[in-house]
């Protein structure tokens, strides 16, 4: 996916008002996302997203440990929203990362993240 494609597909579905808010929100989960994992698994993820994108992963993930409610802390901070905002853009970046990278990967990322990251993985139902 392009990168334009990808910052209009987080805008569209985290109900994001601009371009430039979407790339705030797409750049604060990738840089929280990259914290949480270990290891090559965020120098792998950028190397499959649009370079200005994948800018916000570090090359070596620290794999912090912190829950999903600290991670949306975390994005709501880096975004400047609050967190029932930054639970919404981060679900529409997850989204979008994984429609554009290799399934296997995903697969791998996702293999770190403990059960209550379901929520920001999809696969629990958006709260109103």
């Amino acid at each position: 996916m392009k990168e334009h494609e990808l910052v209009s597909a987080v805008r569209e579905t985290g109900r994001i008002d601009t371009a430039d808010h979407a790339e705030r929100a797409i750049d604060a989960t990738l840089a929280v996302l990259g914290e949480r994992l270990a290891g090559g698994q965020s120098r792998d993820l950028a190397a499959q997203l649009p370079p200005a994108l994948a800018d916000a992963l570090p090359d070596e993930g620290a794999g912090h440990r912190f829950g999903l409610g600290e991670f949306y802390e975390r994005v709501a901070n880096a975004e400047g929203t609050r967190p029932p905002q930054a639970r919404q853009h981060a679900r529409a970046v997850v989204a979008a990362v994984k429609a554009s990278v290799d399934p296997g990967l995903f697969e791998h990322i996702i293999a770190q993240l403990p059960d209550d990251y379901d929520d920001l993985l999809g696969t629990q139902p958006v709260q109103h």
